[in-house]
């Protein structure tokens, strides 16, 4: 290996490289070996930038937030409740640009300057009452929701609420009702419903002072 880095690359042009690449093959098929192969170089050379593949992974999901990076702090005028639901979509969004953003996402942590955003966020969340105690496990909460609600959409048929997959409606009457009702909604319109009872959950605990 050379004493230099290859000039030629950079972290981002990899980590770049390496989201074109997930989006082609998926994360089970994507490789340290066929990531240099696009680049055109040997698979030692990524170590450069990267010490393994997991920090690679881990790169990959801070640049997908990144790239659609979500409202920090309310509009003028806005209120904590419609900026909160504004940002759990825009990451939901965030996770369904990229093949398999939601795997790629999950286990992950905060890191660089995605802290600021959290920091940011927090200030949100306990200037309108909430304790930081509360603030950072309604993030979390809706963090973990958002992530396995891509799960699932990412991993099952588009159409799994179409009125024919439902429950048959002489044994299940409510099952099929409900299912009945959800199938003529939006994706974006049945996720909203259900973050709403984030919303409506957090509202309660504001003022009530934990521990």
């Amino acid at each position: 290996m050379n004493d230099s880095t290859p000039p030629r690359l950079s972290r981002e042009s990899v980590v770049r490289a390496a989201l074109e690449l997930l989006d082609e093959v998926g994360i089970d098929a994507l490789s340290t070996r066929r990531l240099a192969e696009r680049l055109g170089v040997q698979s030692p050379t990524l170590y450069w930038h990267f010490r393994n593949k997991a920090e690679l992974l881990a790169a990959m999901a801070e640049a997908v937030m990144q790239e659609r990076r979500q409202q920090p702090l309310p509009a003028p005028g806005q209120s904590w409740q419609s900026w909160f639901i504004a940002n759990a979509h825009g990451f939901r969004h965030a996770l369904l640009g990229r093949r398999d953003g939601a795997r790629l996402h999950a286990g992950t942590r905060p890191q660089g300057a995605l802290f600021d955003d959290v920091e940011a966020k927090l200030g949100v969340l306990c200037a309108a009452g909430f304790e930081p105690v509360q603030a950072i496990g309604l993030l979390l909460a809706v963090s973990r929701f958002v992530v396995g609600w891509v799960l699932e959409e990412q991993a099952g048929p588009a159409d799994d609420l179409a009125a024919g997959n439902g429950p048959d409606a002489a044994r299940h009457p409510l099952g099929a009702n409900g299912w009945q009702e959800l199938a003529k909604e939006s994706p974006d319109a049945i996720f909203d419903r259900q973050l709403r009872l984030f919303v409506a959950g957090a509202e309660g605990m504001i003022g009530q002072r934990t521990g």
